[in-house]
């Protein structure tokens, strides 16, 4: 297990992101390791996958609670997914899956990630009701279905509450 700390969590850069991001995974190798992206680090994720190389496949992804770039956030605005993602780039970029992990009432996702992420780059999605930004302040530090998940993929997501 590997939880990487981003640079200047406070003061985000995507370049330093994108760069701490990358050498994480040059550490995993080709098609090792289950990655967990929650919030800000899932439009990371984006950016990555417009600049995946067959060598920095990892096994699969989650996304947890992507942020719309569409607030009135500097920081989250600077991470927009780029305009060359495609779907075909995101699939590229996980031997096994990529997948959105949502709430239905996420503050930081007033349109849905369904609507924002999911449907458009071909990727599935968990709901989960009533989980707000799927964070610690909402109920959601230890996550046994989380835990369950990371080690068998068929593994349906559920809130804490369920």
């Amino acid at each position: 297990v590997s939880y990487p700390q981003l640079p200047q969590a406070d003061a985000p850069s995507l370049e330093s992101w994108l760069e701490s991001l990358e050498a994480e995974l040059a550490v995993l190798g080709d098609g090792v390791g289950v990655v967990l992206c929650h919030s800000l680090s899932c439009l990371l994720w984006f950016h990555h996958c417009a600049r995946t190389t067959l060598q920095q496949r990892v096994e699969r992804v989650l996304l947890v609670a992507p942020p719309s770039p569409n607030l009135p956030v500097p920081a989250i605005q600077a991470f927009a997914p780029p305009a060359t993602l495609t779907p075909a780039a995101v699939a590229a970029s996980a031997r096994s899956g990529v997948r959105v992990l949502a709430s239905d009432g996420d503050p930081y996702c007033p349109e849905g990630a369904r609507a924002l992420f999911a449907a458009p780059l071909r990727l599935e999605i968990d709901v989960i009701a009533g989980g707000g930004h799927l964070s610690e302040p909402d109920g959601y530090g230890p996550w046994p279905s989380m835990l369950a998940w990371c080690l068998d993929p068929a593994v349906r997501l559920r809130g804490n509450a369920d």
